[in-house]
């Protein structure tokens, strides 16, 4: 099946010249897509660089079921988290800026976190516009998701620009329509070969791949599933999971889903080799591994990132089938089941 067939893209990206207004032209992205199942995610601005004029605005549109944030941070800016103590609840940069808001480098400005409802189509998503009174070169990112940035540069009036909004249109498209083949792909080869040959219950929690289109940023293509979905085992045998996904978290989590998922719940144990580990007396047992969190790539002049968790055990005690959810990405689809004899 062709890749163009295999796909109906949820996103929607708007087509069309710029919008021209009193104070600028308006132009058109998409933050983020998503195959019809939810499972294949572009977790990507559609395009990442734009070449724009003072008093132009941008309009970014939110047509996904996945979280993200449209983020424009001051130079040397620490960059917050993505949560504050309260899950869910966004810290911002720090704070949240209405949409029409303008960014010239002096503050930050910053979208909530914003993402389609479980029963919303992509007529439904939510945008938010920025526009640029003056010239300079500036960086975004989306703070739920580190591997996700962009670069808009603002001209002068007197400078012309060497694309329209068709180009972006089209370079939007064929983006899209490449992260979601890869991230599809990540199910049924390329990094699913990755998974632990050595043991036959090991499952992988995600897979993910970073990419950088252009010098201005990256993009992420991203499987939100968990790799053999359902598992047989015995009674007393242990399963494990490993996440391969560079920079996205997930959870493995059985049983009431916890307000807050990025701790792991109190039954849960380190190993020595920094995994996570929990034993399963019965189906209706509560065990949350916790984020499992890749480590972030060292830069210089910072201090070196500590080793991140990606690997949680459970061993089951009784029979009986244990159904289970990333806590994160359950409404994307990523369930699993364990079957114990």
């Amino acid at each position: 099946m062709k890749q163009a067939t295999l796909f109906a893209v949820s996103a929607v990206l708007v087509a069309g010249v710029a919008t021209t207004t009193a104070q600028g032209k308006e132009w058109q992205v998409a933050v983020g897509a998503e195959s019809p199942g939810r499972g294949s995610q572009a977790l990507a601005f559609l395009p990442n660089e734009l070449w724009i004029q003072t008093g132009d605005s941008i309009r970014w549109s939110f047509p996904t079921h996945e979280r993200h944030t449209l983020t424009f941070l001051t130079p040397g800016q620490t960059r917050p988290p993505g949560f504050g103590p309260t899950f869910g609840v966004p810290v911002g940069c720090p704070g949240l800026t209405p949409d029409g808001s303008s960014f010239d480098g002096s503050s930050c400005v910053t979208t909530g976190v914003l993402l389609l409802d479980d029963n919303e189509t992509t007529a439904s998503a939510q945008t938010y516009s920025v526009t640029f009174p003056g010239t300079g070169n500036f960086k975004f990112v989306c703070l739920v998701h580190a591997d996700m940035t962009g670069m808009v540069h603002v001209r002068s009036l007197s400078d012309a620009l060497p694309y329209d909004q068709d180009f972006y249109d089209h370079e939007a498209q064929s983006q899209q329509a490449r992260l979601l083949a890869e991230a599809f792909s990540l199910g049924g080869g390329g990094n699913a070969g990755r998974q632990d040959r050595r043991q036959s219950n090991v499952i992988a929690a995600g897979i993910g791949q970073v990419v950088t289109p252009t010098g201005a940023g990256s993009q992420t293509a991203a499987l939100m599933r968990f790799l053999r979905g359902t598992i047989v085992v015995n009674v007393g045998d242990t399963v494990e999971w490993a996440s391969l996904d560079p920079s996205i978290n997930h959870t493995v989590t059985f049983g009431t889903e916890p307000a807050d998922p990025r701790p792991p719940s109190t039954n849960v144990t380190p190993t020595s080799d920094g995994a996570r580990q929990a034993t399963m007396n019965s189906p209706t047992d509560n065990v949350n591994s916790g984020f499992l969190s890749p480590t972030p790539q060292d830069r210089a002049n910072l201090a070196q990132a500590a080793p991140g968790i990606t690997r949680f055990r459970v061993t089951f005690a009784s029979p009986g089938t244990f159904d289970y959810i990333c806590a994160i990405h359950d409404t994307l689809g990523m369930k699993g089941t364990v079957i114990v004899h």
